[in-house]
């Protein structure tokens, strides 16, 4: 009854008890604004105001049964309101009605701190004489009528960024600021030498001086493409004998070939050429492994994000998507199968890497030559993806926020606390609620991984049994956890549609004692493939029978992830069996596939995986991957209303992404990552 004799003092607009507003920490100011308000709009006829603000307020709409249950209103109209002595300020409350949480927009004004409007709501201040504002779920479709408040939120009409966000803004737009300088210098400096030509020399006179020029100021050759993840490497030309630059010549030639490893002339040569940097040096499946993994995973996300929190009939979504495997473009289970596929390319091409290395060295594998080939894999991955992470902390606190701003705000809340992971590389070892971009921790996997391919090359060198049995018992050691986990704790064997099963990431999906399979069996496959003498086809029938074996199998592991696609109410055994042994076996697939077309069985396969126009998205697939989910992260929090499944509007967005990523990725590569693999030196 106090609590009710509260808010109906506040809404009659006299004075509440002396102490009232103390007690219910409301401000004087804040108290007034709001009774103005409700006043006003209590009129016969209501203030402009007034009628704005109310008309930002969520209402409930059509198909609550679908799954329609947010109701965030207008952040737009809300932030428009000029009241007689406050604007308006949007919140969002969120509440629970019997099994189902959604979250109410409301217009409040401006003068109310969070704390204080999340002290109105749960006192009811809201309401319009007997109509409530924020009005529950109707009984006829929900089974209990009385709401829960768990949560209020207020969104900030400008944008304030703190000194980290500031410092984050200002080391991304220096790192972009060096190369576009670089580019300007460089271009100033080859037109100054073009001047200086004589023209009436003779044409071979004046290739004579345009190579001396080139010695005297260090010109860079630049190779421009990778091979399987290698980075570029800056080939200087060397002086000839008889040319003897001097010492400001020699000064002007190191300033030289730091513009020209930074500008654009040199980045971004051979990054869209089809044709191979390496002719022979290269498995020709790889790349085209490489980006239809990165496009089944680009599409995952644009369907899995805006399901977490964007759909207005979410029901709908579950039911079509998550039981027809139709769907397996945009289904969790099988869409993630591209990060083993990964994850075996990583394991091969590190294993590939070190052996090359090792041959390079006279066979001998030193502890610096192990030094040096983890150092390149540090300094290959960290300048782009340290940018990422400023780029969310810096560029999410200055974007005008949106109605479903909730995992972007959440990025910048982790970013700022937990950057240090990332620098580190351990971030995968945090729970997805710790994580900064979490979908980094593959790179940190990765990096952990890398750091056990020369432990694998060593016992390979020393005893090839021991080999085969340590590799043996890391496989079972890994299948075993999964399952054990998956038992214990009833886990799907798909990543959530909700952020509920907190537990799926903190115990198994990111971690390494779960994942270690197909990278295993990628070292395996590169040691295999790089050190064998003869093929392992000999006949055509042997090819039919492994490909039947291959594709057969695979379809069965993704159709499986449909039938256990529920979450088990006790611990279940087939999905146990499921999580430990699906990861490697899709793996295995993967390897066979890349054998196969390596040793000229692969068909048709092999000719779609060869095509050329995948060697230049394959030179930008990593700033691709980094890059895509701020875009989708992007898009979906600023959205006002709720995304709508169909599959005509999710083929729509899931395009745009995948072209803003093509062309965001380019940037990245010629602005960021390839400038600095030259400033850090030489990557393999």
């Amino acid at each position: 009854m106090a609590l009710l004799w509260v808010a109906v003092a506040l809404l009659a607009g006299g004075s509440a008890a002396p102490g009232t507003t103390q007690a219910l920490n409301v401000s004087e100011r804040c108290s007034h604004d709001t009774r103005l308000f409700l006043q006003d709009i209590s009129q016969d006829s209501p203030k402009q105001y007034a009628a704005l603000m109310y008309d930002a307020f969520g209402k409930i709409g059509s198909d609550v049964e679908g799954g329609n249950v947010n109701r965030p209103g207008s952040l737009q109209e809300c932030l428009s309101v000029r009241g007689p002595s406050f604007s308006g300020r949007y919140c969002q409350v969120f509440l629970k009605q019997d099994d189902i949480q959604y979250f109410v927009g409301i217009c409040v004004p401006d003068s109310c701190e969070e704390e204080e409007v999340q002290a109105l709501v749960v006192y009811e201040a809201f309401q319009m004489g007997q109509t409530s504002l924020i009005p529950p779920l109707p009984s006829i479709l929900v089974s209990q009528s009385s709401q829960g408040i768990f949560m209020t939120q207020c969104v900030s009409d400008t944008a304030t960024p703190d000194l980290s966000a500031v410092t984050c803004l200002f080391v991304c737009c220096a790192m972009v600021a060096v190369p576009l300088a670089a580019t300007l210098f460089t271009a100033i400096i080859r037109w100054q030498h073009h001047r200086e030509v004589n023209p009436g020399v003779e044409s071979s006179a004046l290739n004579a001086n345009a190579n001396a020029n080139a010695n005297a100021y260090g010109a860079v050759m630049p190779n421009g493409a990778r091979s399987g993840g290698d980075n570029n490497n800056v080939h200087t030309v060397q002086q000839p004998s008889e040319v003897r630059p001097s010492s400001s010549e020699e000064e002007t030639g190191c300033v030289y070939w730091c513009l020209q490893a930074f500008s654009l002339q040199n980045t971004t040569h051979g990054v869209l050429s089809s044709t191979p940097s390496r002719p022979g040096g290269v498995y020709s499946s790889v790349n085209g492994i490489r980006i239809l993994s990165l496009l089944w995973i680009v599409c995952g996300h644009t369907t899995q994000l805006s399901a977490w929190n964007n759909l207005d009939n979410d029901k709908v979504w579950k039911r079509t998507v998550e039981s027809n495997p139709l769907y397996v473009f945009a289904f969790s289970g099988p869409v993630y199968l591209a990060v083993d596929t990964f994850l075996l390319l990583g394991g091969l091409l590190s294993a590939r890497s070190l052996l090359t290395s090792i041959i390079k060295a006279e066979d001998k594998m030193s502890p610096g030559l192990v030094a040096n080939f983890l150092f390149k894999r540090f300094k290959r991955i960290q300048p782009l993806h340290l940018f990422i992470v400023c780029l969310a902390i810096g560029f999410f606190s200055v974007v005008q926020q949106g109605a479903f701003w909730f995992i972007a705000e959440d990025e910048v809340t982790n970013c700022k606390k937990y950057w240090w992971s990332n620098l580190l590389l351990v971030n995968n070892l945090f729970t997805i609620t710790d994580i900064c971009a979490p979908w980094t921790w593959y790179l940190s996997l990765d990096f952990q991984f890398y750091a056990t391919t020369p432990v694998m090359i060593y016992l390979y060198r020393l005893n090839r049994r021991l080999l085969v049995a340590v590799s043996i018992l890391l496989l079972l050691f890994s299948g075993l956890a999964s399952a054990v986990i998956t038992a214990l704790l009833q886990l799907p064997v798909h990543q959530p549609t909700t952020l509920a099963y907190e537990s799926y990431f903190q115990y198994y999906y990111n971690k390494p004692y779960t994942r270690y399979g197909p990278y295993l069996i990628g070292i395996l496959a590169g040691i295999y493939m790089s050190t064998k003498r003869n093929q392992l086809l000999k006949h055509q029938c042997q090819a039919v029978l492994g490909w039947v074996t291959c594709l057969s199998g695979m379809a069965v592991l993704v159709g499986l992830a449909y039938t256990l696609r529920k979450v088990p109410p006790h611990p279940s055994v087939p999905h146990a069996i499921y999580q430990g042994l699906h990861r490697p076996l899709w793996a295995l697939g993967v390897a066979w596939i890349i054998l196969a077309c390596e040793e000229g069985y692969g068909g048709f396969i092999k000719s779609l995986l060869s095509l050329r126009p995948w060697i230049p998205v394959s030179n930008i697939s990593f700033a691709c991957y980094l890059i895509h989910p701020v875009l989708i992260i992007l898009y979906n929090g600023k959205q006002e209303t709720p995304i709508h499944f169909t599959n005509f509007n999710f083929m729509y967005l899931f395009m745009g992404h995948l072209l803003l990523t093509l062309v965001a990725g380019y940037v990245l590569t010629v602005l960021v990552e390839k400038p600095y693999l030259f400033l850090t030196g030489n990557s393999g």
